[in-house]
């Protein structure tokens, strides 16, 4: 019998077909729980690569089939807890599916083409791209060597299919609520211009204060971040009390934040002199001090749709590019002044945006 593998050596396929007296091929077979192989012989192999750590060697893999078995993940700033909480949702969805995720990018701005390049350098199987923005380059890049893209939380402009709140929906939805109150002077703090997050919100908002027969609403923005709320917040509170908006909607919830953190500090009363409302739902915005009324996204099944997404692709199924929208959930906090027959729930999730 040959000598037991030293757990100090990394494990191999061929030193575990040494140890149990099989073919490389056997173990191979084995281990990926192939029916031709004997149920005894399966159970003893994969009971003898746990023994001696064993691991596939990824790489091996990639060149022997082509596939790493890696998906990238391309992330926005983690200063937003929205990308927190996605993150947590994907990682524990990948992880259900037996995905392994390699983190290509996290933070604000563009993705740089080194990013796209890596996608190609690991042979990524495809990528998941929840905010940053898609250079026309990179789409290139990535369409051109057939790697598939899926985004979540954003439409696609070009190259990629993609899963997204119904982002004017949710707009329109807390234009209606906030009108509904008797709210007439209103704003919106915007983020990026660029983003499609941002600028869909705000359109369904705006076209609804519109056909509501009203001023359009005061825009104020040009970033998603607490800093650009929290101006954005001073520059509302700066105004004179006559002019000041009776309600704001900031297109996220971290914008939001921001707003009632300057009016709070400013003195301005929120919500007795300004009503503050948001998107996106994350848990940090419902909580003490904010208590925020929200549109909250269906973060686990936008995940688990871009995943299905994802999943055809990456086995080359013949499809088009899909953009899917799904709608959010009303959630009433205190931090907005509403009709009474909005505040029935109680702080419960209310109709679908």
């Amino acid at each position: 019998m040959a000598p037991p593998v030293s757990k100090a050596v990394r494990a191999t396929v061929a030193s575990l077909a040494e140890r149990a007296g099989v073919a490389t091929s056997t173990v191979s077979r084995a281990l990926r729980n192939d029916p031709r192989i004997s149920a005894e012989v399966r159970q003893r192999i994969i009971a003898l690569a746990a023994e001696v750590g064993y691991t596939p060697n990824v790489l091996a893999r990639t060149l022997v089939g082509g596939n790493s078995g890696l998906v990238g993940l391309v992330l926005g700033p983690i200063e937003n807890p929205f990308y927190a909480e996605l993150m947590q949702m994907v990682v524990a969805r990948a992880a259900a599916r037996g995905w392994r995720l390699m983190l290509l990018h996290a933070g604000p701005g563009p993705i740089e083409e080194a990013t796209a390049e890596a996608l190609l350098q690991y042979r990524v199987d495809g990528c998941l791209i929840t905010s940053a923005e898609l250079s026309s380059r990179a789409a290139a890049i990535c369409a051109a060597n057939k790697v598939p893209l899926v985004m979540i939380n954003r439409v696609a402009w070009e190259h990629g299919s993609a899963v997204s709140c119904d982002n004017q929906a949710a707009g329109a939805l807390l234009a209606d609520l906030l009108i509904r109150a008797g709210h007439r002077r209103l704003a919106v703090v915007t983020g990026f211009a660029t983003t499609s997050t941002s600028t869909e919100r705000a359109e369904g908002f705006s076209r609804r204060v519109a056909e509501a027969g009203l001023p359009p609403p005061l825009c104020i923005g040009g970033e998603n971040s607490h800093a650009r709320g929290f101006a954005a917040g001073m520059q509302l509170a700066a105004l004179p009390a006559a002019e000041r908006p009776e309600a704001v909607m900031a297109v996220s919830d971290i914008l939001a934040m921001g707003v009632m953190d300057a009016l709070r500090e400013a003195g301005v009363s929120v919500p007795g002199e300004i009503s503050v409302v948001g998107v996106d739902g994350v848990m940090p915005a419902r909580r003490a001090p904010y208590y925020l009324t929200t549109v909250s996204q269906p973060l686990e099944a936008m995940v688990e749709r871009g995943f299905d997404l994802l999943a055809a692709r990456m086995r080359d199924e013949p499809r088009e590019e899909e953009v899917v929208l799904l709608r959010g959930s009303l959630t009433i906090g205190r931090s907005a002044r509403l009709h009474p027959d909005d505040l029935a729930g109680n702080g419960q999730n209310g109709p679908e945006a």
